[in-house]
């Protein structure tokens, strides 16, 4: 086995680091700073929300590791120059990783994203996969260059099979089990050295954030999208704050959607109706 990599880890919630941190550390290697991938454009880092990621993050940080809170990418560079990394590992980076930040590591950065990129490249790639009525996603492992999620493939998997109904947290316990998996032999590859395979950008597709309208039941789509919409949104994308419905004279948040007969109530689409099994009052939109 080659020598054991330094390794900088940039993740955006606890949870990530925690799996990369166990998956680095299992195959010998030594992760020696965090970056907390938390958006640069946001005027107000501490917000609520972030204030409450930093803190779960905090409290799980293995004991003698830094946590970086990047505010610029210039001071992120700055920032890791000291490490003396080989290589960094990301998983959760909502932003471009710029090469002044990459030329900190010497052997550059590989990403893990969960879809077999070419296809869905982009910040939610399994909430697209949801919402096109896929029957499983992979988890990919590649190169970071200029640009987004399209970098020379390490190692990529399939098989993780989405429910066909209500898609839970078990499905994203399911691609952490594959790239528990995978991360390993993909860090011995990149120590090595290994080039990787080229993606075909002809094949690729975009999985970028829902548009707003999609936060809203539409008659004009058809049963089997809309089936999908409720999929989605139940997989936890914004909570409670969608899809809604107007039924009767009462704005829902549909949960749970039947495109066979049910009990509950009937709503047109496109193409036929569909039976709402479960719904809740509405979060008013300005909470």
């Amino acid at each position: 086995m080659a020598s054991a990599l330094r390794l900088v880890l940039i993740s955006f919630a606890a949870s990530g680091f925690t799996l990369l941190h166990k998956t680095c550390t299992k195959a010998g290697h030594v992760p020696v700073a965090l970056v907390h991938a938390r958006s640069l454009r946001q005027s107000r880092p501490t917000s609520k929300n972030s204030a409450a990621t930093i803190a779960a993050i905090s409290e799980s940080l293995p004991a003698g590791m830094d946590l970086i809170l990047p505010g610029t990418v210039g001071g992120l560079a700055r920032a890791l120059e000291g490490y003396r990394a080989d290589l960094i590992v990301a998983y959760g980076l909502p932003w471009r990783l710029p090469s002044e930040v990459r030329r900190m590591a010497r052997l550059g950065g590989i990403n893990v994203h969960p879809s077999l990129l070419p296809k869905y490249r982009g910040p939610i790639p399994v909430h697209w996969a949801v919402r096109n009525g896929d029957s499983e996603v992979g988890v990919t492992i590649h190169w970071m260059d200029d640009t987004f999620d399209s970098g020379n493939i390490l190692v990529q998997r399939g098989g993780v099979p989405i429910a066909a109904d209500l898609v839970t947290a078990k499905l994203w316990q399911d691609v952490d089990l594959l790239i528990g998996e995978l991360l390993g032999p993909a860090l011995a590859l990149a120590a090595d050295g290994v080039a990787g395979e080229p993606q075909n950008d002809d094949d690729a597709t975009y999985a970028g954030w829902m548009e707003p309208d999609f936060m809203f039941i539409d008659p004009a789509r058809g049963v089997r999208e809309t089936h999908n919409q409720v999929r989605v949104f139940r997989f936890n994308l914004f909570g409670l704050r969608g899809p809604y419905a107007r039924i009767g004279d009462e704005w829902l948040t549909v949960l749970g959607t039947s495109m066979t007969p049910a009990d509950g109530p009937e709503l047109a689409c496109a193409d036929g109706p569909i039976w709402v099994t479960e719904a809740v009052p509405a979060v008013p939109l300005d909470r």
